[in-house]
């Protein structure tokens, strides 16, 4: 069962990774790729579940932290054209 949750993950990153390629809009692709990392983060946890292996829920934590991050960090330098440096 968790092989097919797996493997239906994938293929939703799939779509996403296809939206964040073809996306009209950079607000899309920025929207995209924040859903391409959570599902990363989905699919690291049913690994670790498949595994075994307690120690990447700890990664994916992290990863999704990152993600977040990222994504607003994004965000701001399209909306404002820099980071804020001035």
């Amino acid at each position: 069962m968790l092989t097919v949750v797996a493997i239906i993950i994938c293929v939703s990153m799939g779509l996403a990774a296809l939206r964040v390629l073809l996306g009209p809009t950079p607000y899309d692709r920025i929207l995209a790729a924040n859903t391409f990392g959570g599902q990363t983060v989905m699919l690291i946890v049913v690994l670790a579940v498949i595994l075994q292996e307690s120690m990447l829920i700890d990664i994916a934590l992290i990863y999704a932290l990152i993600n977040f991050i990222a994504t607003i960090g994004f965000l701001k330098f399209f909306a404002y054209g820099s980071f804020g440096d001035e």
